[in-house]
């Protein structure tokens, strides 16, 4: 259920409405304080208050954009690993085949097979 979240950041109150658990607002708005904190700390003057807000996004922007090539690649390499794994469990597994005796009997495999020839 959508619910008014405030919270605060920079002296001003902003009202937030959202269904996300409370424990993921908490963690969001800790994030971006964390980040405007550093944003502001990090400029040699003092900014205005929309000027951090920018360079906050922006800085979340590009490690957002960071994090999502590193995924990208990491499910790929996972990709890649468990193509890899399937053919080797399907390469150390024996031939699935049936074999004719001369007897007329189908059997399963050539062990099979030969143990029917000696009977």
């Amino acid at each position: 259920m959508e619910r008014l979240v405030k919270f605060e950041v920079l002296g001003q109150e902003y009202p937030l409405y959202t269904n996300a658990p409370e424990e993921d607002i908490e963690e969001i708005l800790h994030l971006v304080k964390v980040q405007i904190e550093n944003s502001s700390k990090s400029s040699k003057s003092t900014l205005p208050a929309n000027k951090v807000a920018v360079l906050t996004s922006l800085t979340m922007a590009g490690k957002y954009v960071r994090l999502k090539r590193d995924f990208e690649q990491y499910k790929q390499q996972m990709n890649e690993l468990a193509d890899r794994l399937a053919s080797a469990i399907e390469n150390s597994l024996p031939p699935d085949r049936e074999t004719q005796t001369d007897h007329g009997k189908k059997t399963g495999t050539d062990s099979e097979s030969t143990l029917a020839q000696n009977d």
